[in-house]
């Protein structure tokens, strides 16, 4: 039977010919969940439980795609960070391999030890503190550190979260997470992605309220139809296809139609391209520019890059600490001061990064147990904690699960299998990055700020009416949005909790890891 009639199986049919999992049958004994479909995709079936949990291989490829879509910007994204701190001749395609190995690695590993429909890739947020802080090549006076040294930090990171989760102290540390913090951990980080939606199509923009609605002034010689600059969107065509977008998502999704996110980011890149097109016809600088910049080279070459400059380096040059002690100033002393606030910096970044991650996608896609903790939470952590570590040795920064896998949950993923087939599609993309980069950032946003709408739902579990919980509700998501971080979204709204509970004469309640955490937190915001 092909895949695409197994795929019309109706659900009467699956329901006529098997029971539920553990119901008892005629003749008394427990009965198993039978796959509808037979020889090799019903050995696939069973393994992810594909049938079991509803969904459709259909179903699954289309949330795998979606995720892709939605993430696959990481790959130029983090190259075009780290290719000012590796070094060769050529940096960006050593880091664009480097990248898409971590995702590959992680996405897969959810794949088939977590079975969970989420993807990893490096993390934003942590990539430029690694480059432009830790390192700060283009600093007046640079830290000394090295890309290597680095990787040696993130290596440690993916080792102490690794011994958190096989011990079970990982588990500690999400149970003490108070509820007003769970709760506002699917609205931050739906109003974070938005965020980001938002800024990479140019809707909102810098200014002197540092963010600002893009301007739609046809009649204002200073708005550009489409400003192009180092392989940078920004003006009203970004902006209309985002925003027409995003419509079309929601419109689709009123009507049911299968794959909405997925369609609507096809159609945005498509129409990118046909309004570029008029405005190139049109005499438009930008779009000439833009068209100008497309180019196709040997992907090949990023492979030799990467094993020339980034595989293995941790090993080979990141225990090397000369660079940095060789600068006036810096001793033993300092050395292992910097050490361990950034290994305690990453970890926590890692940790709480992947944790409200976790909940808020799985949560979207009511994938959470009768305590309201996600499914697998433990394989899921040790998937991220692992790619870490892999992600280390390959020469890229922390690999964690990442928020945009809300988009392929949205549009139905609910197994392993579409994180499989989102890390075929980042291993494809490996060997085809000229082609990933044909889609504009615009496209890829309407996915991003779609999920941002589907999020906001949780606001409504905060108790508004007990002000204690409010606030700390309001600040964790607020300081994720207005402070771009997850991670000190959280950290802001544990150290509220614990002041609240103090200040109220309610200290019994705040648990010994709640303290804990609370301590590093605030150690944390201190000392980096």
């Amino acid at each position: 039977m092909s895949e695409e009639t197994q795929d019309n199986v109706s659900e009467t049919e699956v329901k006529s010919n098997t029971l539920p999992e553990g119901a008892p049958a005629p003749d008394g004994t427990a009965t198993e969940h039978v796959s509808p479909y037979k020889g090799f995709w019903g050995k696939v079936d069973k393994f992810f439980g594909i049938s079991k949990l509803g969904s459709k291989y259909r179903v699954e490829v289309v949330a795998g795609l979606t995720t892709f879509m939605a993430m696959v910007y990481i790959l130029m994204v983090n190259a075009d960070m780290f290719q000012y701190v590796i070094g060769g001749d050529n940096p960006y395609g050593a880091s664009f391999i480097a990248t898409a190995i971590g995702a590959v690695v992680g996405t897969m590993l959810m794949a088939f030890l977590a079975k969970m429909p989420l993807a990893q890739a490096s993390g934003m947020g942590v990539n430029a503190f690694i480059v432009f802080t830790l390192i700060a090549p283009f600093a007046d006076e640079p830290s000394g550190l090295t890309y290597a040294n680095c990787m040696v930090f993130t290596l440690l990171d993916g080792v102490i979260f690794l011994i958190l989760t096989a011990t079970g102290l990982r588990k500690k540390i999400f149970e003490a997470i108070p509820a007003g913090v769970r709760h506002a951990i699917p609205v931050g980080i739906g109003l974070f992605i938005a965020f980001i939606g938002f800024q990479q199509s140019a809707v909102i923009v810098g200014g002197s309220t540092l963010v600002e609605f893009a301007s739609f002034n046809v009649l204002n010689n200073a708005n550009t139809f489409l400003t192009f600059v180092d392989d940078s969107a920004s003006g009203m065509l970004p902006a209309i296809v985002a925003l027409l977008g995003v419509l079309a998502i929601a419109i689709m999704s009123k009507k049911n139609v299968k794959g909405a996110i997925l369609w609507g980011l096809l159609g945005s890149a498509v129409l990118y391209y046909i309004l570029a097109a008029i405005g190139y016809a049109a005499g438009s600088e930008g779009c000439k520019n833009m068209f100008a910049a497309i180019t196709i080279s040997n992907p090949l070459d990023a492979f030799k890059a990467w094993g020339l400059d980034s595989a293995g380096k941790v090993f080979y040059e990141g225990f090397d600490f000369g660079s940095y002690l060789g600068i006036e100033g810096h001793n033993a002393g300092t050395l292992v001061v910097v050490i361990i606030t950034t290994a305690l910096s990453l970890c926590m970044i890692d940790m709480f990064d992947t944790i409200g991650t976790l909940y808020g996608a799985c949560a979207k896609g009511k994938l959470l147990d009768e305590k309201g903790a996600p499914l697998r939470m433990n394989q899921m952590m040790l998937s991220d904690a692992i790619a870490t570590c892999v992600g280390a040795v390959a020469g890229t920064s922390t690999v964690t699960t990442f928020v945009e896998s809300s988009s392929g949950v949205a549009a139905g993923g609910k197994t392993g299998f579409s994180a499989l087939v989102t890390a075929l599609c980042f291993l494809v993309a490996m060997f085809l990055s000229p082609i990933a980069q044909l889609i504009p950032r615009c496209a890829t946003a309407t996915a991003l700020i779609w999920v941002g709408v589907l999020m906001m739902t949780s606001v409504t579990k905060v108790k508004w009416e007990d002000a204690g919980e409010a606030i700390v509700a309001f600040l964790t998501f607020i300081v994720m949005l207005l402070g771009y971080s997850i991670s000190k979204g959280i950290g802001i709204g544990i150290l509220a909790y614990i002041i609240v509970k103090l200040c109220t004469g309610k200290v019994k309640e705040i648990s010994i890891a709640t303290w804990i955490i609370g301590v590093l937190f605030l150690a944390t915001f201190i000392l980096t």
